[in-house]
């Protein structure tokens, strides 16, 4: 069942049971369907909605446990409001409650109050042992990341739509892995003579590593290590990028002037941080090429988004983050082929969001094909 058909089937229940005063439990497909859409709800509106779970051990048996969870349904259905949603989470396992539009303000006193309504509404639809068996969790959405942690910082249970999707696609994911093993192995062996010349350059030119290391954000907002060649002066102060970057996503950066482009770039211009030999390589995009070592590690494919940085990250609404969380990000992508600094932070956005949508393998190659133009019109 398509996401469309999801929604589709869960409006038409939710007006069948306006129009005879009855809730109904949702089937998986048609709750994670609404799951989706509060998402988005949310991201428009700034409104923060909260996911419950709840599951019981299945050591009462399989018959004692589907008629517990069928009872928590039933108390979920008496104790909500109207405009909540409960269904199954995940078939005969998990049963989930949506609470939608929450009050942003105080997140902990939204949590203690709907937590007491549903564990006294529980105590009263289940016998004591029912009740000892129950495991409830919360999750607030929008949900905080927190990138000094070592794994995934985004909820997974608020997006299980990504992995239904990844499961959907695994022969087009296998195809784009072999495309970017393949492309990145003959990109290294070919460059190599490169890599080695742009190497003695960077080491005979200034003090420092030949390669630049940072953490950067891949996919589910997982951090890794971002490789490049290094362009800048050792030791520099990264605050005015941290602080250009800020204005840039708010929507108040300027167009800075460039001899190669009369309309101007949103991009850090005649920055002293960056070496002679520096500002030459990031115009020609050589500083990316160590880069194909994390798409052969997997970190990164040769087509998608642009590796953020955790703290552009720490700066994104909410909407924003679905460029970090779709596909991995990649050497080069939409972004790099239609304007790059030429366009604004939101419809670079737009564009990942759509390539994401609607990616293929065959969509990669059109991409890749159109790369060394972009390459040859230069940086800005």
């Amino acid at each position: 069942m398509t996401l469309l058909e999801s929604i589709g089937e869960a409006t038409a229940r939710s007006l069948r049971s306006a129009s005879t005063g009855q809730r109904n439990l949702l089937e998986e497909d048609s709750f994670l369907g609404v799951l989706v859409v509060e998402r988005k709800r949310t991201e428009r509106s700034g409104k923060p909605f909260l996911l419950a779970l709840l599951e019981t051990g299945n050591r009462q048996g399989p018959e004692k446990t589907e008629r517990a969870l069928q009872n928590i349904a039933a108390a979920l259905l008496q104790s909500t409001r109207d405009t909540d949603v409960v269904g199954w989470f995940k078939n005969s396992t998990t049963v989930g409650a949506i609470f939608s539009g929450l009050a942003a303000e105080d997140k902990t006193s939204t949590l203690s109050a709907i937590l007491n309504r549903v564990s006294a509404t529980l105590r009263e639809h289940l016998t004591s042992e029912q009740f000892n068996q129950v495991s409830l969790s919360f999750h607030f959405y929008p949900d905080e990341w927190d990138h000094d942690f070592a794994g995934r910082p985004s909820d997974g249970a608020l997006y299980p739509d990504l992995s239904t999707r990844d499961n959907e696609r695994q022969t087009l994911l296998r195809v784009k892995r072999a495309i970017d093993i393949a492309g990145s192995s003959l990109a290294l062996i070919l460059c190599t003579p490169l890599f080695l010349t742009i190497a003695a350059a960077i080491k005979l030119s200034s003090k420092g590593p030949v390669v630049f290391k940072q953490r950067r954000v891949g996919r589910y907002g997982q951090c890794f290590t971002f490789l490049k060649f290094r362009s800048m002066h050792t030791n520099n102060d990264p605050s005015p990028h941290r602080e250009y970057v800020k204005k840039l996503i708010a929507g108040e950066a300027e167009r800075k002037p460039t001899d190669d482009c009369s309309d101007g770039v949103f991009k850090l211009t005649n920055d002293k941080r960056v070496t002679r030999l520096g500002s030459w390589l990031r115009k020609s995009s050589l500083d990316e090429l160590p880069q194909f070592f994390n798409v052969l590690k997997g970190d990164m494919s040769l087509v998608g988004p642009r590796p953020a940085i955790p703290y552009e990250v720490a700066s994104y609404q909410t909407w924003h983050r679905r460029r970090v969380l779709d596909v991995k990000p990649g050497i080069t992508g939409l972004w790099q082929v239609n304007g790059r600094n030429r366009i604004e932070f939101d419809e670079m956005v737009r564009l990942d969001l759509e390539y994401a949508k609607s990616w293929s393998p065959w969509m990669d190659i059109k991409i890749l094909i159109q790369t060394p133009r972009a390459v040859l019109r230069g940086a800005y």
